[in-house]
């Protein structure tokens, strides 16, 4: 549908900047109204249509026209006459020679005005010299000038410039391939090498719009070919593939236009933000995150097909465009299959009507690692055979017994395993997985979705079978290396989240379709209960670690009881360390795997001791103080300083803070000239997986809120305290703390600075306390409201508070100043940031050193989540 008749009137009828601004909001008005009705092909194509009369308009306004020998060249996606609604408008002015001092105040206004009109443009001012000398070093630049069309000056200059561009034989065609694939391939791994992010670029990631592009790309410049029917006459696509591309295609610009309709600005990251508008406008529902869901798991599969038909016809085209840089002869591997150089291939398409025989493929990969891909003709087979499955792979006794064979295989759940994912077996073989591919995980911390997630937890547990994760991941290596059955680790692992989306509790659910599973393959029942109990308790080990006090000895006490054994314990310690490595790539940090491994010495320990004689708290207590004990006197201390010290403390100092930690403190309160004044120390050394920062004061009003809010104006992220008191009135504060990149603060300047923020805070105990109020806008379509839970705790006289709000700056200081005011004693905290949600648990009791009553209780939930949804300091 061309562009009404009365807004290019408007157009042509505008004089000054405000009448243009009219017209093309008219325009932009115009679209919206469209979008619901006209197909978005002939809309992108509308306002290329719309610009190219607006530049024309402009050009003359400025008397660009009268300029001898200047051309007006679209390029790039815009010289494909496709342009968003708000995507970039790129343009080539070409001038016959260098500009003169008139002609670039010209170009200057004609550009200006072009900014005032809130246009995205990019432009450059060259002569057919400097352009050709340009081409040579920028691919970029030379791709951009494929797809260029004129839109004003004279035809035989521009036909003159392509020829020249022809004739320049720059970028051979294999020069340009290799660099546009290796684009790509720089490209694909910024986005973590997956399209399944939940927050995807619909340009930039494996799948996206660029992957169709570079096909087309590199067809035009090797085959001369306009469009992606000419690779069907070249042989390289069937005309079903050519039309899947095609509706690939135009699905992504509609879900692209939507977008840029939603943000009000280019943009092409599919944000959390948008998605909800984006869905509605796609006509997927308004039902929030139903309609989202829809939305985003029609996407995934679009960007699936569009890598894998990238990846085939890049690999067709190699074999054209590069015939001597890789093998063409095919040698024999099995009776079925064949290999050419790093390429699997089967010898006759047929050979797939014994379904078995796909796993045979992959098994093959395993056996072999020197192939690591699977031939573009193999691709094209498993993709037909796919289309024509009449029902599940796992129907068939030989399917079965082929894909345990592959989970059995030492390297059966490496590469293997990732091409069965990325080609739809694994979705082809278990119908669970088809539920889950491509299902969003409305979460502040989940990067990937729940396929992915998963793919990339299989894949973290397989790397611990690698040499070098002796030295990454020693636990875990050790671990492994003595599992008399790891194929039962990786089938909790593809089990652990495949209920998710469903509804109900997916831990249980996915126990029960564990235990399906472990039937059908013919487990022992020992086995599938174990698979099954990994499945169901998947979090119990991340959760204990995270969000109890695992000093206590009554928690681990009670966690112990829950695992019961060891063998259990070593396939939940693995099990979690991959699980929380594949959830994110910047939530794994050293304090967590510090969390992680206590837990599980401890439990051990426990577990060999025997769950009925559980260490008494005195012992623990009496064997640290004969261990620190000896070293203090090592370094100089005599045994009366040292028991002067500690007779200060109380019982629960010396269950809270490691061996390591008491020594530490200990030697420089011994060292300290006046012991009355206040006494701050941060590690520089990494201590227990982060930073440690220790405060030893006089215990005053609201310390604990000056101390976190001291921390947060030096942008230290606190992942711990400990807080309590002296028999004497003196508080001790101990705190870990990470730079936002989950690392150790190493800089001394950063240490120095730390600590002068906490005397300041400290002798400034009079003094208001003042945060930003400053909400992130990303991730307001989660809508989080702050929510406080209160619970027993371990100890009879102690009440866990736990808190889940956005973490804004200031959060931990309202916490703090709401359990002041009601006069709380802080035992312990647990602060834990995922994402933009804060998670924190506090350990308290009342004034009296009691846990809270009923009215008690119900009085701190109000009073917090009041404090917490007020803006005011």
């Amino acid at each position: 549908m061309p562009v009404p008749e009365s807004i290019i009137t408007q157009l042509n009828n505008a004089k000054q900047l405000e009448e243009f601004k009219h017209s093309t909001g008219a325009f932009y008005d115009w679209l919206n109204q469209e979008f619901a009705h006209q197909p978005v092909e002939r809309l992108v194509k509308a306002r290329s249509s719309f610009i190219d009369q607006l530049l024309c308009l402009v050009i003359k306004r400025f008397s660009l026209d009268k300029q001898t020998g200047l051309l007006l060249i679209a390029v790039g996606g815009y010289g494909r006459g496709e342009l968003h609604p708000f995507s970039d408008i790129d343009f080539l002015l070409l001038v016959e020679t260098e500009p003169s001092t008139e002609l670039c105040e010209k170009i200057g206004q004609f550009v200006t005005f072009l900014w005032d009109l809130n246009l995205d443009i990019g432009h450059s001012v060259r002569t057919l010299a400097q352009t050709l000398e340009q081409t040579k070093t920028d691919v970029t630049f030379a791709t951009s000038l494929l797809e260029c069309r004129l839109l004003y000056g004279a035809p035989a200059q521009f036909d003159a410039m392509q020829e020249a561009l022809v004739t320049s034989d720059q970028w051979r065609s294999d020069e340009f391939f290799i660099a546009k694939t290796n684009e790509q391939a720089l490209r694909h791994n910024k986005c973590n090498g997956t399209a399944y992010n939940l927050e995807p670029n619909l340009k930039e990631n494996p799948g996206g719009l660029r992957d169709i592009q570079t096909i087309i790309w590199v067809a035009k410049k090797h085959f001369h070919a306009h469009t992606l029917q000419e690779l069907v006459n070249h042989g390289y696509l069937t005309h079903e593939e050519h039309q899947e591309l095609l509706e690939c295609l135009q699905n992504l610009w509609n879900i692209r236009f939507a977008l840029h309709l939603a943000a009000g600005r280019k943009e092409n990251r599919l944000l959390f933000d948008h998605q909800p508008l984006a869905a509605e406008l796609l006509g997927f529902g308004s039902d929030g995150r139903a309609s989202v869901e829809r939305m985003m798991k029609r996407l995934f599969r679009i960007m699936s097909r569009v890598r894998e038909l990238n990846q085939m016809l890049l690999s067709y085209f190699e074999q054209s465009i590069l015939p001597d840089a890789i093998s063409q002869t095919p040698e024999a591997l099995t009776e079925d299959f064949n290999y050419i150089g790093n390429q699997i291939m089967v010898k006759d398409p047929s050979v797939f009507f014994r379904r078995e025989k796909i796993f045979e493929l992959f098994e093959l990969i395993a056996q072999h690692p020197n192939l690591t891909h699977i031939h573009p003709s193999t691709i094209r087979t498993i993709r037909q055979v796919r289309r024509r499955l009449l029902g599940d792979l796992q129907d068939y006794a030989a399917c079965r017994k082929a894909f345990l064979a592959i989970v059995r295989h030492p390297k059966g759940m490496g590469r293997a395993f990732t091409l069965m994912h990325k080609h739809g077996i694994l979705a082809a073989y278990l119908p669970q997985w088809r539920n889950i591919f491509g299902q969003m995980q409305f979460d502040l911390f989940h990067a990937y979705t729940v396929d992915e997630h998963t793919h990339k937890l299989i894949q973290n547990i397989f790397d611990y079978f690698e040499p070098d994760c002796v030295t990454r991941f020693p636990l875990c290596r050790d671990i492994v290396t003595r599992m008399e059955k790891p194929e039962l680790l990786y089938l909790a692992g593809i089990f652990h989240d495949i209920a998710k989306g469903r509804g109900g509790d997916h831990s249980e659910l996915g126990a029960v379709d564990a235990i399906a599973f472990a039937k059908l393959h013919e487990f022992s029942n020992f086995d599938a209960r174990l698979i099954a109990w990994l499945v169901e308790n998947h979090l119990l080990m991340s959760v204990t670690a995270q969000r109890k006090d695992i000093n206590d000895p009554n928690v681990i006490s009670e966690f112990a009881s829950r695992v019961k054994n060891e063998k259990q314990l070593d396939y939940l310690y693995c099990l979690t360390v991959a699980d929380i490595r594949a959830t994110n790539d910047n939530l794994w940090n050293d304090w967590k795997n510090t969390l992680l491994r206590e837990l599980y010495l401890s439990t051990q320990r426990a577990l060999r001791l025997g769950l009925e004689n559980p260490m008494d708290l005195r012992d623990q207590i009496r064997d640290k103080k004969i261990q620190v004990k000896q070293k203090l006197i090592t370094i100089g201390f005599t045994e009366p300083q040292i028991d002067l010290l500690w007779s200060r403390f109380k019982a629960d100092y010396f269950t809270r803070f490691s061996s390591q930690q008491i020594t530490w403190h200990s030697e420089h309160l011994l060292n300290a000239k006046d012991a009355t004044q206040p006494l701050i120390m941060v590690s520089e050394e990494p201590m227990h997986g982060g930073t440690q920062v220790f405060v030893y004061s006089q215990d005053e009003i609201n310390l604990f809120a000056r101390l976190v809010n001291a921390l947060g104006s030096k942008k230290a992220h606190i992942h711990y305290a400990q807080v309590m008191s002296t028999k004497d009135g003196y508080a001790i504060d101990n705190f870990v703390v990470l730079e936002k990149d989950g690392e150790a603060i190493s800089s001394s300047g950063r240490i120095n600075s730390i600590r002068r923020s906490i005397e300041q805070a400290i002798k400034e105990s009079g003094k208001k306390i003042r945060f930003k109020k400053n909400r992130t806008r990303r991730f307001k379509g989660f809508n989080i409201k702050p929510q406080v839970i209160v619970r027993p705790h371990g100890r009879k006289d102690r009440t866990l508070i736990e808190i889940q709000a956005v973490d804004i700056p200031g959060l931990l200081t309202k916490i703090a100043e709401v359990f002041h005011s009601m006069a709380l004693n802080i035992h312990a905290a647990r602060i834990t940031t995922v994402g933009e949600r804060a998670e924190d648990f506090f350990v308290v009791s009342n004034n009296e050193f009691l846990a809270l009553n009923d009215n008690e209780q119900i009085s701190i939930q109000n009073a917090l989540i009041k404090r917490l949804n007020s803006d005011s300091d």
